[in-house]
């Protein structure tokens, strides 16, 4: 049988597990990028002439890339270093008021108790017990599986197991759900914030969204050199495989009548395929960025259903005041006044902050290097990018805005020379036809994750991958929609390229054993 072929279309994450995925299976592979460098999302933006990430930098279930690099005989350790944090996060409502997440689920309980009581720390325990439990319950039938309507996923978790359809609360809020755990408004404010892994709003997601906390819990690692060197690591071994990549090079259409059978460059090239996965967000697709058959291929985003956008800001500062973790999160005075402000399609005046200290390292406390550090903030922010010109003046208040909030909480930066600033239209230009939505759709109401694009597409022969598909964002996410693309698509190729390393048949799990967050 002759070799089959596959182009992918982008270089992010989804793109390169589907491309190394297949590739071991046999098949002919070239991956096709607009930009420079893969990544797709997770990129390196130069400030002053360093580089910075520009994208997501928390690397959760590690075990879904351990497994990813073992279908082509590799250990992920061999090609990446990457370091257990001690610590998720520190969070922050004021100079002196801040709370540490431990590694260990014992250190998260004591914190939680002397930060705010007994109470809490016993409502921390409910908490965890019922996120862990609707992870386990969605894991296998829903995540590293393809997307199914309710029944099916009734069917795939089993009819009998009724108080496991009750227990994922798809109908409930998630954050009237963490008031029935927390009577402390920080610490709902601190495990709401999971529903803004996905881009969505605590107040309209559903409960079910509380398993990130659970996937979370379970470990995370800090990449030496960020999260592109994980994504160059991929592409490393996907070329090992006999993958080709095209970098530069533009994707105007893809070609077909009633089936993908290739594509057309922006330069007119037309390269011939089996196959094509789309790793990019379907809405570009759905827009007709890709030709009249990719806009068959998928149903249309409207705006009202994009996920929330960002504002930016990669810069070398000097930190002075509060003491910095990795990764920490400054909340506003009133979470539900900021998402109402969201809603509306504003700028929140009192944002909550992310702050991502680049050159902190994965133990409990201090800096990489003394001097100025690398950091990455992140402001939430409509996703009207297509609609709204984020001009000087407004980037200047929003900056004045973010390192107020920032100050009130303790923390003094003094920035060297000028930031790069990503707004919603940035990403609209890297992400065309999203807005700068940076998840897709949002997950707001109990059917959103069954209404997300699936790897299957209504065209034959063509896929989706990428965090805007399902499973879902994020980056282990964002690895799983290859997963699924790729299996997918060779099931229809009915492919029999033998391989020696098939992973691909019993699929990628996307669970640590439980207490190995720290190993």
């Amino acid at each position: 049988m002759a070799q089959h072929s596959t182009v992918v279309v982008g270089a992010g994450i989804g793109g390169l597990a589907a491309a190394l995925l297949l590739a071991v299976r046999g098949v002919a592979v070239t991956v096709v990028e607009k930009e420079a460098a893969p990544g797709g999302k997770i990129r390196q933006v130069p400030v002053n002439g360093v580089p910075i990430d520009g994208g997501p930098t928390v690397f959760t279930l590690r075990a879904v890339f351990d497994e990813l690099f073992a279908a082509a005989g590799v250990r992920l350790e061999d090609a990446v270093r990457i370091t257990p944090a001690a610590k998720i996060a520190r969070h922050w409502w004021g100079p002196n008021e801040h709370l540490d997440l431990p590694a260990d689920a014992a250190g998260r309980e004591a914190a939680i108790g002397a930060f705010a009581g007994a109470a809490a720390a016993a409502g921390y325990r409910t908490f965890a017990a019922e996120a862990r439990r609707i992870h386990d319950v969605l894991d296998r039938p829903f995540l590293r599986d393809s997307r199914v309507y309710p029944p099916l996923l009734m069917w795939r978790i089993g009819l009998w197991r009724l108080g496991d359809l009750l227990a994922i609360r798809p109908y409930e809020s998630m954050w009237k759900v963490l008031g029935e755990h927390f009577a402390d408004q920080r610490l709902r404010q601190l495990f709401a914030r999971y529903a803004t892994y996905c881009g969505s709003s605590p107040l309209r997601a559903p409960a079910t969204l509380m398993l990130i906390a659970d996937v979370e819990a379970q470990g995370s690692w800090v990449v030496e050199g960020g999260l592109s060197a994980l994504a160059n690591a991929i592409e490393q071994l996907a070329r090992t495989q006999g993958v080709a990549f095209r970098y530069g090079e533009a994707v105007d259409e893809v070609l077909g009548d009633t089936r993908a059978i290739g594509v057309r460059l922006a330069g007119g090239e037309r390269i011939a395929a089996d196959a094509v996965i789309v790793n990019a967000d379907p809405a570009a697709l759905g827009a007709g960025r890709l030709g009249p058959l990719g806009r068959r291929a998928v149903t249309p985003l409207t705006p009202r259903d994009r996920s929330l956008s960002a504002l930016t800001w990669m810069m070398q500062a000097r930190v002075n005041g509060a003491e910095l973790l990795r990764h920490n999160v400054f909340f506003s005075r009133d979470y539900p006044a900021e998402f109402a402000a969201l809603s509306a399609g504003r700028v929140p005046e009192d944002p909550s902050i992310y702050v991502c200290a680049l050159d902190r390292g994965a133990g409990h406390e201090g800096r990489a290097q003394a001097g100025p550090e690398r950091l990455q903030i992140i402001v939430n922010a409509p996703a009207n990018g297509d609609t709204h010109d984020y001009k000087p003046e407004e980037i200047d208040r929003c900056t004045k805005r973010m390192l107020e909030r920032l100050q009130a909480c303790g923390l003094l930066l003094e920035p060297i020379g000028e930031p790069s600033v990503a707004t919603p239209a940035t990403y609209e230009r890297l992400f065309p036809s999203t807005g700068g939505a940076l998840y897709g759709r949002a997950s707001h109401g109990w059917a959103a994750s069954f209404l997300r694009q699936s790897a299957r597409t209504r065209i034959p022969g063509l896929y989706c991958a990428g965090g805007s598909t399902h499973p879902g964002a994020g980056v282990p996410m964002a690895a799983l929609s290859g997963r699924l693309a790729a299996s997918t698509a060779l099931k229809d190729l009915a492919s029999t390229a033998p391989s020696p390393r098939a992973a691909m048949p019993g699929g990628m799990s996307t669970r640590l054993p439980r207490g190995a967050a720290s190993a």
